[in-house]
């Protein structure tokens, strides 16, 4: 492939068996939408702790208990453990070439983020429903 000029191939012929054109976007949209959602979110977050900062323990106790609240802060947690499988997938999709070690990588990074995004909302919601 060194001199392309004397490649006589179809280009179809060269892009075959390199995987599916046909995933990317919906793993591109897919960030795009969690970015979007951890920005807004953080920005509801961010300004309640603005205003909270010089608060008591039960005053933060009882604005997480709101259920206003407890939704989005438990949407940001859902977008951003999901943000961040997403984002992990591409960088090891890029960089690990290993097929045995990618595979692994994939699978840890997965219950990684999903054990902490289970953790995190099940505080969240123990806060919430008072237990």
């Amino acid at each position: 492939m060194a001199n392309r000029n004397n490649d006589l191939r179809n280009p179809l012929k060269t892009a075959r068996n390199w995987g599916s054109g046909k995933d990317g976007v919906h793993h591109f949209i897919w960030q795009r939408v969690t970015a979007i959602l951890i920005g807004l979110s953080a920005l509801w977050l961010l300004g309640i702790a603005l205003t909270l900062r010089s608060a008591e323990y039960a005053i933060i106790h009882g604005l997480v208990a709101d259920p206003i609240n407890a939704s989005v802060l438990i949407l940001f947690l859902v977008s951003v453990f999901w943000h961040a499988r997403l984002g992990l997938q591409v960088v090891i999709e890029d960089y690990v070439h290993a097929p045995f070690n990618g595979v692994v990588l994939q699978i840890a990074t997965l219950l990684v983020c999903a054990l902490a995004g289970i953790a995190s909302v099940l505080a969240v919601l123990r806060i919430a429903l008072g237990s």
